[in-house]
């Protein structure tokens, strides 16, 4: 099989004693094929990680395509058109933060009045994008970690933590696949029909979103006791946070900010996780 290869390596090299240079064509020949059979591996690699995260992405773009129908209606009722409306969806991809700003278009704030909202609000990113860097390869090109944190959103960051091997690029460009066409998509069709649609399905499709969180951390609880224990003390801090007094003025950003701090630095003692050891040979 090798043998064309270290013929074109000769004829290439113009080489008259060929007994002489043979061995040296045949390691160069040799790093070819298995330059070219690595590359292939990696393709191949990239592609099985992409259809991955398409895979595990449609659940979220079921989700997102209701949740984001009724953020459709609201950008409609304040009198945003459906290319308006879509393009926030595509550019900013954050459920909170949208809605926030159809309130403080609505009021008429200023920009700078918006800008102190989104940053508060979409600041727990900022965490999860710091979570999911520990499990990229340390050799990641900066571009895609930049174009990771494009797409970081709870949900996605909800699939991408929970798999129990490093974090491919591709997998995550897999799971934004879906997840930014079903947010975009439903915010679409919500301004441009529902207004149709009566208050209770307008209603229902509002709780959807719990529902698609639900199918995240559920068979997760099942197999680990661990993510049980965390998922319980998670919700055992944000009803602290939204019923008892003084903690409940604080804003939805920063109340979830201090959840995840006191979360993560809690399981971080209890469950610390062991780093393998590698023997040096």
């Amino acid at each position: 099989m090798l043998a064309p290869v270290v013929c074109v390596q000769v004829k290439l090299q113009e080489q008259t004693d060929y007994t002489e240079n043979f061995p040296k064509a045949v390691c160069l020949g040799n790093f070819y094929f298995i330059e070219f059979i690595y590359r292939e591996v990696c393709v191949l690699n990239r592609i099985g990680e992409y259809k991955s995260g398409i895979k595990d992405g449609i659940p979220i773009f079921l989700g997102y395509l209701a949740v984001s129908f009724a953020f459709g209606i609201q950008a409609s009722a304040i009198g945003l058109t459906a290319f308006q409306a879509g393009v926030m969806s595509f550019t900013n991809l954050t459920s909170a933060g949208q809605f926030a700003a159809l309130a403080t278009v609505a009021a008429g704030a200023s920009y700078v009045e918006m800008a102190f909202t989104q940053f508060v609000l979409n600041l727990r990113y900022l965490l999860m994008s710091c979570a999911l860097s520990q499990k990229l390869d340390e050799k990641a090109p900066f571009f895609h970690r930049f174009i990771i944190a494009f797409g970081v959103t709870d949900e996605i960051f909800g699939v991408s933590v929970c798999r129990d091997k490093a974090l491919s690029p591709f997998y995550s460009y897999g799971l934004m696949s879906v997840a930014i066409p079903g947010w975009t998509l439903g915010t679409v069709l919500g301004v441009v029909s529902g207004n149709f649609l009566p208050q209770a399905v307008i209603n229902a499709l509002g709780i959807a979103i719990y529902g698609m969180f639900l199918a995240v951390i559920i068979p997760e609880s099942k197999k680990d006791k661990k993510v049980l224990s965390v998922v319980l003390f998670s919700m055992l801090l944000s009803c602290c946070f939204y019923y008892l007094p003084y903690l409940k003025e604080i804003s939805s950003g920063f109340r979830i900010i201090i959840i995840t701090i006191v979360v993560s630095a809690a399981a971080a003692l209890l469950f610390p996780r062991k780093e393998e050891q590698t023997d040096e040979s």
